[in-house]
């Protein structure tokens, strides 16, 4: 019957499909998601029940619309695991897909594999992976818990990552552009955590906890081949990416700038690495066509060193270290109270050399900082981040490292990262006016209800009405700035920005 009337939407050009809850599992009417994703329509529900499937899957062309998302989620209290297979899934050229709450192990290629098809004049766009559990690759090489490829406008929310191959990354992004990695937890590594090359840029990495993620933590830029650039003009591996409020534990090197511009690394915690706290490489050069690995920053972030490490910093030839920004960093040499701080290459203002942070219980994986800690109110004002490591307001000024001593509670600020128990905005900041509202899942409101949207002050700026959980709400006739979304008794804000 589906097909049917798709059949004649399609003759008609002029009709909607229902949204629809499309069952998959033992005994459901679809016995693998390859099967319900081949007949889902825009704003469908793809929901997994309790099972191990294997994987091996190839999925195409999968797209919802800006107000009809296809959800790809667990049934409610169902373990849904994706077990072995090349990749678990392969998508390509997939476009407003949110994948929630699925673990994928035991891959030999990629755990997931999201690629636009070989082209990015087509790249898949406007993807969210939330709650989602990728661990313990059946591999040893160059293979990749989260393998992105030429994918725009993207999310990975609350998400573990596991025990990833020995020479592979957590997530490995090449071409990738307009994304947020907020909130995952990273353990044992193998090559790095996080890999943003090939022509990424503006990639937000906030609030993320990393313990032993091997050589590089985060490798913000690296070495791609060109014809795998996107856009192929790139003139960097990585550029204007944002490492914000995380706490990064061991690996050789928490943060590697590599061939990499614009970058900005503030308010982090990087306790104990192995061999150094930053790298400053070149791996891709080219001076005809690639910018040296340059012009980024290194703002208030705490670093507790001890005997392993002889050199803070280790930098590379083909790069312009002198365009770097040092300011506001405690640095800490846990072992050495002789110790005369690290090798910046430039001078770095207002400094705190070798004071203990008072880091309240690291082995216990707490790094809050007491209000007589050093770092407490020593950090230079920025405009982002607004949130620690805790989502709480920095105060003014702000401590140094990812947790705020002396954190602003006065203010709710609700940053909408996860579904399950707030309204969720997506994308936000919202650079266009539009942006994707949706209802906790478990609100149990009936529709319609009004949206209201107020400015800080709280006067009401817009209203409109939501027919469903989720739907577009359009605000590009507001100016720019924060606002506050209502709904029932849920509220969160978002950023208009054009």
């Amino acid at each position: 019957m589906r097909e049917t009337i798709a059949l004649v939407c399609f003759l008609l050009s002029a009709c909607h499909l229902p949204a629809a809850t499309l069952h998959i599992g033992p005994g459901q009417p679809y016995p693998n998601l390859a099967a319900a994703a081949a007949v889902a329509q825009p704003g469908d529900t793809l929901l997994l029940h309790a099972a191990t499937y294997p994987g091996g899957l190839f999925i195409p062309n999968l797209k919802g619309m800006p107000n009809q998302w296809i959800t790809i989620k667990n049934a409610p209290g169902a373990t849904v695991i994706f077990q072995g297979g090349t990749n678990a899934i392969q998508f390509t050229d997939p476009a407003y897909v949110h994948i929630i709450g699925l673990t994928f192990q035991q891959q030999t290629g990629n755990g997931l594999n999201v690629d636009d098809g070989g082209t990015y004049a087509t790249p898949a766009h406007h993807l969210i992976f939330e709650r989602c559990t990728f661990r313990d690759m059946a591999a040893t090489g160059n293979n990749d818990l989260l393998k992105l490829s030429g994918v725009d406008h993207f999310e990975v929310l609350d998400c573990l990552f596991q025990n990833g191959a020995a020479g592979g990354s957590g997530i490995d992004m090449v071409g990738c552009h307009f994304g947020k990695i907020i909130g995952n937890r990273f353990e044992n590594m193998g090559s790095n955590a996080i890999q943003c090359k090939g022509g990424s840029e503006q990639v937000r990495i906030e609030r993320n906890f990393f313990k032993n993620c091997g050589q590089r933590t985060l490798n913000i830029g690296g070495s791609t081949g060109l014809a795998f650039f996107r856009p192929d003009t790139a003139r960097f591996e990585a550029a204007r990416v944002q490492v914000f409020s995380n706490v990064f534990v061991g690996s050789q090197a928490p943060v590697a700038y590599v061939g990499a511009v614009e970058v900005d690394v503030a308010h982090n915690t990087l306790y104990r690495p192995e061999r150094w706290a930053i790298r400053i490489l070149q791996e891709t050069v080219d001076t005809n066509r690639f910018l040296p690995c340059g012009h980024n920053s290194f703002r208030n972030n705490i670093v507790v060193l001890s005997n392993a490490n002889t050199t803070a910093i280790n930098i590379g030839p083909n790069t312009a270290p002198q365009t770097f920004t040092f300011s506001n960093n405690l640095w800490f040499h846990a072992d050495n109270p002789n110790w005369a701080g690290p090798n910046t290459p430039v001078a770095e203002p207002n400094r705190v050399l070798n004071q203990n942070p008072l880091l309240q219980d690291p082995a216990n994986e707490n790094f809050i900082i007491p209000p007589t800690s050093p770092a407490a109110g020593r950090g230079v004002p920025l405009s982002d981040p607004k949130l620690d490591f805790l989502k709480r307001l920095f105060a003014i000024p702000p401590s140094i490292g990812a947790v705020e001593a002396n954190p602003v509670s006065s203010v709710d600020w609700d940053d909408t990262s996860t579904t399950e128990e707030r309204l969720f905005i997506f994308p936000n900041p919202a650079p266009d006016g539009l942006f994707r509202l949706v209802l906790p899942e478990k609100a149990g409101l009936a529709f319609p209800l009004s949206v209201i949207i107020t400015d800080l002050s709280g006067r009401i700026v817009a209203e409109q009405t939501l027919a469903e959980a989720a739907m577009a709400v359009r605000a590009g006739f507001l100016p720019r700035g924060v606002y506050v979304v209502r709904v029932g008794p849920f509220a969160a804000r978002v950023a208009l920005f054009f």
